[in-house]
């Protein structure tokens, strides 16, 4: 696998408003041990859709693995341009500076946003150019955005062979349980 698709939900389905959310670490965290047994393997990029969430923290996660597995590239591919136009400022501020340190960056259309088919076309060309996909999501927690995504993946999966790889709730909660342990024991 040498392409990989990342993303999952978006900040505020999973009830994050803030970049300071301890929540976030552990998202990272899980990313993090999915990755790295791929690229080990030889993954060479890491894609997103650049999404308030998931998306974002991906690319916060693969830019720190760039010291140990140089070959890797970290991507954002939006729907269209000036997705975080009508982000509040502190976002906004956040995603140019994440974007500024990307290997990639771009939009499948050329134009802001003027209907839902962008983010069809988006979604498309991101299944089209990568070899599996690490998804954050809940089955249990019900319908959320990153069901669609879901749905195409595994359409491809039992069509192509595409790669489907989850991170759960329960995976999450384990790296947080694990870490107050670890500082339980420090103390």
């Amino acid at each position: 696998m040498k392409n990989i698709l990342v993303t999952g939900y978006r900040a505020h389905e999973l009830g994050i408003y803030d970049q300071k959310h301890a929540g976030i670490s552990y998202i990272r965290k899980a990313i993090v041990a999915k990755l790295i047994p791929l690229l080990e393997d030889g993954l060479e990029w890491i894609i997103t859709p650049g999404q308030y969430g998931v998306d974002l923290w991906a690319c916060e996660a693969a830019l720190e693995l760039k010291d140990q597995y140089p070959q890797l590239k970290v991507s954002v591919l939006t729907g269209f341009q000036n997705q975080e136009e009508n982000w509040k400022e502190e976002r906004q501020n956040y995603y140019r500076e994440l974007v500024g340190r990307l290997d990639f960056y771009g939009a499948v259309s050329k134009q802001p946003f003027v209907g839902a088919w962008q983010f069809a076309a988006r979604d498309d060309l991101l299944l089209r150019k990568t070899d599996g996909i690490l998804l954050v999501y809940d089955e249990d927690a019900g319908d959320a955005s990153p069901r669609f995504m879901r749905e195409k993946a595994l359409r491809k999966r039992d069509k192509e062979g595409y790669g489907y790889f989850v991170i759960s709730a329960q995976d999450i909660q384990d790296i947080a349980t694990e870490e107050s342990y670890e500082s339980y024991g420090d103390a």
